[in-house]
Parts: structure tokens; sequence; C-alpha cells
């Protein structure tokens, strides 16, 4: 009996130093590029935050533009020219970023 439980806090053991080595692989997502907010003109807009999505003026978008709202799905293609905006569950700008 004493063998047995020997070798389950061995196997136990042993489970716990695997599990400590898996976050080591690099398997996670990686990390989040920036641009800088004035490659797209999300610095000219900033004090849009907070407004109606109608707010934003097409003409100043010099380049692509990207309306994200909750739940949608977005590719991770990284193009520092588009304009990301995203909005609430209202339609209201919670953030505006280069990407």
């Amino acid at each position: 009996m004493r063998s047995r439980a020997f070798g389950f806090g061995l196997m136990l053991f042993a489970g716990f130093g695997l599990a400590g080595c898996a976050g080591s692989g690099g398997g996670g997502p990686a990390p989040r590029k920036v641009a800088d907010p004035a490659l797209c003109g999300a610095d000219r807009m900033a004090h849009l935050t907070g407004g109606p999505a109608t707010s934003l003026p097409g003409d100043e978008v010099d380049g692509p533009l990207r309306l994200i709202r909750p739940g949608d799905m977005v590719t991770e293609d990284f193009n520092p020219a588009r304009l990301n905006v995203a909005l609430d569950a209202q339609d209201h700008i919670t953030s505006l970023t280069c990407g």
C-alpha cells in the first residue's frame, strides 16, 4: 500500500513539474503591435472618443477605415495606415488606433 501511495505522489509531483514548463513554449498569442497614432490620423480624431460613430469625418480619413463592434471578428493583419475605430453596443467610439 505504501508503494502505491509513493508512486501516486511521485506522478503528481512530476505532473506539476511538467505543468510549469507548459507556459514557457511561447504558444500564447503574439504581442499586439502598436503603430504611431499619427500614421492613420487617430491622433487628430482622439476628441471623437465617446461620441457616436456618425461623428467620424469620412473625408479626413486618409487610409483604410475599420469599424469594430463588440463581438466582431477582426483579422490579425497589421496595417499602420488603417484607422481602427472600436465601438460599444450603442455605436459610440471607445478608442481610435492605427493598425
